[in-house]
C-alpha cells in the first residue's frame, strides 16, 4: 500500500478552516497538472490528470486518437506506435500514453499553491459576503479607520465598510480610531470582498436603537410603528403597544429618560419625540405635534388628508418648530396635511368669514341687516348652502316666515346665476383677477405639505 502523502493531511485541515473540499482542491490541482504540462512542452495536447485522493500520487497521460496517417502528432498516433503502447489497439480508437511528471513537478507544484491560495480567498470572500447578506439592516458596531473623499471607510472587524456623505449626518463629525453604532444598509458583491454600504441617517437606525436600549421593544411588546427624521436635528417615532398593561411612550423613555438618553447621546444629541400611534386620524395628528399641546383638530378633508389644528397663541411657534421642522415632521409621520393656526389667527378667520357672509348676504334683494345677522347665526351664511335650501329650513329661524324664506332662495339662486354668466370662460383669465389669483396660490408658513424635501448632508 502507497504511503500517504503529507499533502492529504494538509488539504484535509483546509476543508476543516475553510470549508473547502478536498476533493474540489484536487481537481484544480489536476487541472493545474494539465497546465503545467502545456506550458512545459509548449503543445496544444490532450492531457488528463488523476491524483490518488489516499497518497496523492499524480499520474498523467496523453490521450492520442489512432489514425492511419498522422496529421497532428499532438493529438493522433499511427497503428504501429499505438501497437506498441497497446497491443490490441485499433484505428480511431482513443489510447492513453504515460507521461513523466517529474520534468514539470516543479512548474506544476507551483501552479498548485496558487490555485489553492486563490481558492481559500475566493471562499473567504464568499463566506463573508453571504454573513454580511444577512446582516442588511442590522445595527453593528465599528471604528472609523480613514477617510476618503469625505467618505468614511469603517472597520467592521472581519470587513470594512463605506459610509458614503449621502447617508452621513451633516452636523457628526468623526475621527480616526472612534467607535460607532452604524446600520448596515445593502451588502453587494465586490472585486474584492464584499461591498458594505453603511448608514448613519437612515431612521432604521433608530429603531434598530431602541430595539437595543428597550427590552419591551426587543421582546415585541412595545411596536416601533413608524420612524421619520431630520438626521441630526429631530426625530418622531410612533409607538404602539400590544400588551394594554404596557405604556408604550413610558417603556421607551424609561426612569427619568433612563432608556431613551443613551439613543439621544448616540444620535449626537438629535432630539426624539415619542409619539402614542392611534387610529384616531384627530388623536395620532394632535399627538404629532408634540410638545405642543393641541387645543382642536378639525378634519376638513378625510379624502384628502387634510386637517385644521388650533393651538393657543403661545404654542403657534413650538407647534410648528424651527423653519416649520416639527409640523413637517408631523405631517410626514401621520401622512396628513396640517394647518396649524393660533386661537387668535382662527378668530380672525372666522370674522373675516362671517363679514364676507354678511355682505354677500345683504345685498340680496328684501334681505336687510336683522335678516342676515339670524341667518349667519342660524348657519345659513353662504349663498351656495341658501340656493339649495327649501322654505320650511328657514322657517324655523325667529322671524322668517314662508314667503319670505321663498324670496330668500330665490334671491340667492338668482345671485349665483348671475355670477355664473359674468364669469370670463373657462381657460381665459380674467386680467383684473390676476393679482388675487397670485395671492391666492401663496402658501402661509403654517401651512405644511405631506413630504417636503429633506434636508441633505454637505458634499
Amino acid at each position: 500500500m502507497a504511503e500517504k502523502s503529507e499533502l492529504i493531511p494538509v488539504l484535509e485541515q483546509i476543508e476543516r478552516d475553510k470549508g473547502i473540499k478536498k476533493d474540489d482542491i484536487l481537481r484544480m490541482i489536476e487541472q493545474a497538472v494539465v497546465s503545467a504540462y502545456k506550458k512545459h512542452s509548449g503543445k496544444m495536447v490532450n492531457l488528463e490528470a488523476k491524483i490518488d485522493p489516499e497518497t496523492a500520487q499524480v499520474e498523467a497521460f496523453l490521450i492520442k486518437k489512432v489514425v492511419a496517417q498522422v496529421t497532428n502528432d499532438n493529438v493522433e498516433i499511427d497503428e504501429a506506435g499505438a501497437k506498441k503502447i497497446k497491443s490490441g489497439a485499433k484505428l480511431d480508437e482513443e489510447i492513453r500514453i504515460p507521461v513523466v511528471t517529474e520534468d514539470f513537478s516543479r512548474i506544476a507544484a507551483q501552479t498548485a499553491k496558487q490555485v489553492i491560495i486563490q481558492k481559500i480567498r475566493e471562499t473567504e470572500r464568499q463566506s463573508l459576503l453571504e454573513e454580511f447578506q444577512t446582516k442588511e439592516g442590522v445595527l453593528v458596531g465599528g471604528t472609523v479607520h480613514r477617510f476618503v473623499d469625505h467618505n468614511l471607510i469603517v472597520d467592521l472587524g472581519k470587513a470594512e465598510g463605506i459610509l458614503p456623505v449621502r447617508e452621513q449626518v451633516r452636523r457628526e463629525r468623526f475621527s480616526i480610531g472612534e467607535r460607532l453604532k452604524i446600520l448596515i444598509l445593502k451588502v453587494e458583491k465586490g472585486t474584492r470582498g464584499p461591498k458594505i454600504l453603511l448608514s448613519r441617517s437612515h431612521p432604521l437606525l433608530v429603531q434598530r436603537l431602541f430595539e437595543q436600549e428597550v427590552p419591551e421593544v426587543y421582546e415585541k411588546m412595545v411596536e416601533v410603528v413608524e420612524v421619520v427624521r431630520e438626521p441630526g436635528f429631530r426625530c418622531k417615532v410612533a409607538v404602539k403597544s400590544n400588551n394594554p398593561k404596557v405604556d408604550p411612550v413610558g417603556a421607551c423613555v424609561g426612569v427619568k429618560g433612563s432608556r431613551v438618553r443613551p439613543i439621544i447621546d448616540e444620535l449626537r444629541g438629535e432630539r426624539i419625540d415619542l409619539i402614542a400611534h392611534s387610529t384616531d386620524p384627530a388623536k395620532y395628528i394632535a399627538a404629532s405635534l408634540s410638545p405642543a399641546k393641541v387645543i382642536n383638530v378639525n378634519i376638513t378633508s378625510e379624502a384628502d388628508k387634510h386637517a385644521e389644528i388650533v393651538v393657543s397663541d403661545d404654542m403657534l411657534s413650538l407647534a410648528i418648530g424651527r423653519s416649520g421642522q416639527n409640523a413637517r415632521l408631523a405631517a410626514r409621520l401621520t401622512g396628513w396635511h396640517i394647518d396649524i393656526k393660533s386661537e387668535t389667527q382662527r378668530k380672525e378667520a372666522a370674522q373675516e368669514r362671517a363679514a364676507a357672509s354678511a355682505e354677500a348676504l345683504s345685498q340680496l334683494e328684501g334681505v336687510g341687516p336683522k335678516t342676515v345677522d339670524i341667518l349667519i347665526k342660524g348657519g345659513w351664511g353662504s349663498l351656495e348652502k341658501l340656493s339649495q335650501a327649501k322654505p320650511d329650513d328657514l322657517t324655523v329661524l325667529r322671524g322668517v316666515g314662508e314667503k319670505t324664506a321663498e324670496k330668500i332662495i330665490k334671491a340667492a339662486q338668482n345671485t349665483l346665476k348671475e355670477r355664473a354668466e359674468a364669469a370670463p370662460p373657462e381657460g381665459k383669465a380674467d386680467p383684473e383677477d390676476a393679482e388675487g389669483s397670485a395671492a391666492a396660490e401663496t402658501v402661509t408658513e403654517t401651512s405644511v405639505e405631506e413630504k417636503p424635501e429633506e434636508l441633505k448632508p454637505e458634499g
